[in-house]
């Protein structure tokens, strides 16, 4: 192997969205080494990084990011030149039903990294950046028409949302007042291979595939902004190579659906894929009591990416949910790992059996 030209940490790398960071990192930059930090909660899963475990450019390190010593040994071992900072709790539903582990880990979490990431630098900067990976959650709810820009005041309504903004403001402010090189991202929906299944996507599909009920909050006519994982991947790429310090950039697929037509384009690909007769899933539909607060529509206006960087989204929502599906289907082995257990409690709790 060539020689290490850079260190970059991944937080939360064995997460949805890190383990697809992690696995191009690993595989496009094999002069950088990566190290992917994870506290291996519920949705964090070493079967999501396990085509890469052994390449010579990776290492895993076990650790929670509330645990300063821990962290503080990490940057001692490693001596990260980037942080990529994805680990966070990321459910709305979960937020709601315990708040304070999002404030604990989303708000003390991320603190703690931006403290031990400026005791480590020394105010020796060159070369360094501290990647914030957020949500378009933080800017509240929109109304029929709009969108989401960089400028957009923040106006979060859920726990998870305003954790997550309350993180944001912590790395700004770090940048602010010490001087960290920062910059920050905010992502619409995320989707893709490796999703843990309390989120919409991946849920429906096991229940489709088992006949279960598909619980729809409301009248489903909430509308979200939806992007395959891995052009949010190569986006945070992007940005991390090329994004001005200081900086945030709003990452969209400009896919916008309400939820009950996105689920009924589900159910119809899946009678198909499953050889059942057209409507069948659709039967599946069960409305629930609408979610607490629950904001009506989010939708991004990626343009500032767009022109700054190059980046688009490479995918149209219709074959992103084609390929999501095929690899939800021919990877049973790992839905069934992680439905097990705790989760299949969740679940009942959430939305009955």
């Amino acid at each position: 192997m060539s020689a290490i030209e850079k260190s970059i940490l991944v937080t939360g790398g064995a997460g949805f969205i890190g383990n697809h960071v992690v696995r191009r990192l690993v595989n496009n930059y094999p002069h950088y080494k990566i190290i992917n930090l994870d506290a291996l909660t519920y949705a964090g899963n070493l079967e999501n990084v396990k085509d890469v475990a052994d390449a010579p450019n990776y290492s895993f390190v076990r650790a929670d990011i509330t645990d300063l010593e821990a962290i503080r040994v990490v940057f001692a071992t490693y001596a990260p030149d980037v942080v990529i900072h994805l680990a966070a709790e990321s459910h709305v539903d979960r937020s709601i039903e315990d708040p304070l582990i999002f404030v604990k880990t989303n708000l003390l979490g991320t603190a703690t990294m931006l403290q031990v990431a400026k005791e480590s630098w020394k105010e020796d900067y060159a070369g360094k950046l501290f990647y914030h990976v957020s949500t378009d959650e933080v800017y509240g709810s929109l109304g029929e028409t709009g969108f989401f820009v960089e400028e957009t005041p923040y106006d979060p309504r859920s726990p998870y949302s305003a954790s997550k903004a309350g993180s944001d403001h912590l790395v700004r402010a770090w940048g602010h007042t010490f001087g960290l090189p920062i910059v920050l991202s905010n992502c619409s929906n995320n989707y893709g291979p490796y999703q843990f299944p309390e989120k919409l996507l991946p849920l429906f599909i096991n229940n489709i595939k088992q006949g279960k009920p598909l619980p729809v909050y409301g009248q489903g006519v909430n509308v979200r902004d939806w992007l395959y994982v891995e052009d949010h991947a190569r986006a945070i790429d992007d940005i991390m190579h090329k994004g001005k310090q200081g900086e945030t950039y709003n990452i969209g697929g400009h896919n916008e659906y309400r939820n009950i037509d996105l689920i009924r384009v589900l159910c119809k690909l899946m009678d198909k894929k499953l050889g059942r007769e057209e409507g069948s899933s659709e039967k599946l539909i069960t409305y629930v009591t609408d979610r607490a607060g629950h904001d009506m529509r989010y939708a991004i206006d990626a343009t500032k990416l767009k022109e700054d960087l190059g980046w688009m989204p490479s995918l149209r929502f219709e074959e992103g949910l084609d390929k999501t599906i095929d690899w939800y289907l021919n990877n049973e082995e790992w839905m069934a790992g992680v439905t097990s257990g705790d989760y299949q409690k969740y679940y009942e709790k959430m939305y009955g059996k």
